[in-house]
């Protein structure tokens, strides 16, 4: 095969396959008596194979130490990793396809936005409040769906939105709006939110990271004033210790 023949069959440019050359990514192949390169199979699956690791989002250098391990391997190997890549692929694709479905199924209300039918129903059993800590759970919550949308998080959250008392914890946070991070509010407050949350939401959180080192979280407090950060921070340290405990099966 001449250069534009294997990058046609691969679905790449000549132009990449040239750059794959000057990377050192794809060997040179032998030349005709004309001068033209000289394509094999395996040069075209070589190049697939960078094909599909760029794809799935690795440097060139990433691609480089890859293709190093691959070096000596059986070739019908080499074709089923391959192929186990696109499958990865294709089953994130239908996921993503039928989350899609789901959205465009018309399933939310409310006016939430576009969330995933679970969080809509979450969220369209709220009770009204004009609470702006209550609206900034809700973003969370839209940002968590995003992110994960475990279902079994909202299922477990169902309960509080029957809690008469969690308006309560609502507007005592509200409350906090101007306080400073040693009001003596906080801790009676943090502590009573985070006995409000069920064991069945600890067991529904995952268990990966920890939400404190991570920059989500610092990212987080930095979005409250100093009291309510204050409280959200001891929340947040109490949720991650029953996760934890949880884990190690205390």
């Amino acid at each position: 095969m001449r250069i534009g023949e294997i990058a046609a069959l691969v679905g790449v440019t000549p132009r990449a396959v040239r750059h794959y050359h000057h990377r050192g990514l794809l060997p040179e192949p032998g030349r005709r008596a004309n001068g033209y390169r000289e394509y094999s199979v395996r040069d075209a699956v070589l190049l697939a194979r960078i094909r599909r690791l760029t794809e799935l989002g690795l440097g060139l250098d990433e691609v480089r130490d890859v293709l190093a391990d691959d070096a000596g391997r059986e070739l019908a190997e080499v074709l089923a990793e391959l192929d186990a890549d696109l499958a990865r692929e294709e089953r994130a694709i239908q996921e993503r396809r039928a989350r899609l479905a789901e959205l465009r199924a018309g399933s939310l209300s409310g006016g939430v936005g576009p969330v995933s039918p679970a969080l809509a129903r979450l969220l369209g059993t709220l009770p009204a409040t004009d609470s702006p800590m209550a609206a900034k759970d809700r973003e969370l919550l839209t940002l968590f769906d995003t992110a994960s949308g475990d279902r079994r998080v909202y299922e477990a959250l169902h309960p509080l939105t029957h809690d008469t008392e969690v308006l309560a914890l609502y507007r005592r946070l509200d409350d906090l709006a101007e306080a400073p991070r040693d009001d003596p509010r906080i801790p009676p407050l943090a502590a009573a939110i985070s006995a409000a949350v069920p064991d069945t939401v600890i067991d529904a959180m995952p268990v990966e990271g920890d939400p404190m080192d991570a920059g989500f979280g610092a990212a987080l407090l930095a979005d409250f004033p100093p009291g309510q950060a204050e409280v959200v921070r001891r929340i947040m340290e109490t949720l991650t210790e029953r996760v934890r405990t949880r884990v190690r099966g205390g």
